[in-house]
């Protein structure tokens, strides 16, 4: 009786334990405390997790200066001469390091003003019959605990693809100290689109091999085809039905084998060589970060992938124990992650019970070049979901007037996918100059159950690329 006191004694109570400094962790922290609850953060890495340190913010300000590269090339045509501009991917580097540790003081200052306890290492449920977590040797609980430890890039061993491990990850990149020469990069998702695009348009002679014929197969097929389109048009060599089968490293740099399959002949394989590659990114996938957490003991359930199973409340199988974020392998964005935290930090301590995310309906956009802006259903989605006769789809494709008087040309297109009687609009899908800025607000209208006719009514704005939303016909 005494020993069990004495353990009791030994571990450190909160109201709410937070699992994970990243995006959604530190949310559903600071609303906690706002709210009154005695918060701690564990965290094992930097503060602001995958988002600030290897994520969103670094690969923004890539983007913003494979932009500048972008625009360099419209100079002429519009009056500027430019013929020396020199690129130095170690000031940017330089540059881009110091608002990322910025940032992270940032978050530890919230934290601390929040009087949030900062704990630094790894959290492993111990086997105590209330949910309790182990840190360096020191035990800390609480009513509420919340996993919120995210994901990292999936990869492939050197088993399942030889000198798999001489490439990098989206993570490597943003340690890469110079502008790779030659770049082969894997993948056809998202992150995989926006690391070529960065690195084909800062100068680096840029391969990318996917599986199937066209990238960001998830979103709609008239975005897909032309994200496909648009990145050849920026240069980047495409490997379609293409696999990478072998690495090696030479006195020159890697060498990537890869083979390519003939869709329409089934046993026609081509091997294929691609030399002294100085930069070999696999961008195939992401994976949640639950394995070293020991939450098979607590009766946490998850799926086959490791992704931790909740309800739409982000309760776990275990009472008391939550998880936001990448860790439940459910749209993997930051802005979702922080509102799922602070949706469960007003159900737990501000008596909310009803609080909670609305998962459908998130707008999200692509950092390619030209950008992507979408939100709602897809086209295909919308079919099976409303019946082929009740869909009607709107589309364009046209030159942005910026492209008027340049030589180098890039296309909007646009999309609206209605469905029903009124027309209710279910699905945006735009590709082009400005559209990563132009969702947002297009975005509301939707999650407030706009109809084509609220389009139809609202005075374009002139002239502009989304005037082309409120015109079509």
């Amino acid at each position: 009786m005494a020993s069990d006191r004495a353990s009791a004694a030994e571990t450190t109570r909160f109201d709410f334990l937070v699992i994970g400094g990243g995006s959604g962790g530190l949310a559903g922290a600071r609303r906690a405390a706002e709210l009154g609850a005695n918060t701690a953060v564990i965290e094992s890495h930097k503060l602001g997790g995958t988002c600030v340190n290897v994520g969103c913010v670094p690969k923004k300000v890539m983007w913003n200066a494979a932009v500048h590269a972008e625009y360099l090339h419209d100079h002429s045509d519009y009056g500027f001469a430019t013929e020396n501009a020199q690129f130095s991917w170690e000031t940017l580097k330089a540059k881009r390091d110091a608002y990322v540790s910025h940032l992270n003081r940032i978050y530890r200052n919230n934290l601390d003003r929040a009087k949030i306890q900062t704990i630094q290492g790894y959290a492993r449920f111990t086997d105590d019959p209330e949910p309790t977590v182990e840190v360096n040797g020191r035990k800390l609980t609480a009513p509420h605990i919340l996993i919120a430890t995210g994901g990292q890039p999936s990869v492939l061993s050197d088993d399942e693809v030889p000198g798999a491990s001489l490439g990098i990850t989206s993570d490597g990149f943003f340690e890469l100290e110079t502008l790779p020469k030659r770049s082969v990069i894997v993948g056809a998702g998202y992150i995989a689109v926006e690391m070529a695009g960065i690195l084909a348009t800062l100068g680096s002679k840029t391969s990318l091999v996917i599986r199937q014929t066209g990238v960001l197969r998830n979103f709609d097929a008239f975005i897909s085809a032309n994200c496909t389109k648009e990145l050849q048009n920026n240069g980047v060599d495409l490997w379609k039905n293409s696999q990478v089968t072998s690495v090696s490293k030479t006195d020159k740099g890697l060498e990537v084998t890869i083979v390519t399959k003939d869709p329409e002949k089934k046993n026609d394989e081509k091997t294929s060589t691609i030399e002294e590659v100085e930069c070999l990114l696999w961008a195939i996938g992401r994976q949640p970060n639950s394995s070293g957490l020991n939450i098979g003991s607590m009766g946490v359930d998850t799926d086959e992938r490791g992704n931790i199973i909740v309800d739409e409340f982000q309760n776990t199988s275990r009472p008391g124990i939550y998880a936001v974020g990448d860790v439940c392998g459910k749209a993997l964005l930051t802005p979702v992650a922080i509102a799922a935290g602070r949706k469960l930090a007003h159900r737990l301590f501000e008596g909310k019970k009803d609080s909670k995310l609305d998962y459908s309906t998130i707008p999200t956009v692509v950092f390619s070049h030209p950008p992507i802006g979408t939100v709602g259903l897809t086209e295909e989605e919308a079919i099976k979901s409303h019946e082929k006769e009740n869909v009607k789809i709107y589309k364009t494709s046209f030159t942005p007037m910026y492209h008027a008087i340049t030589s180098r040309k890039s296309q909007c297109i646009m999309k609206l996918v209605c469905a029903g009687k009124e027309e209710k609009v279910v699905g945006l899908h735009m590709q082009g100059l400005g559209c990563d800025e132009m969702l947002q607000g297009f975005a509301v209208a939707i999650k407030m159950g706009a109809t084509k006719a609220d389009f139809d009514n609202t005075v374009a704005i002139h002239p502009t690329s989304s005037e082309e939303f409120v015109t079509m016909r």
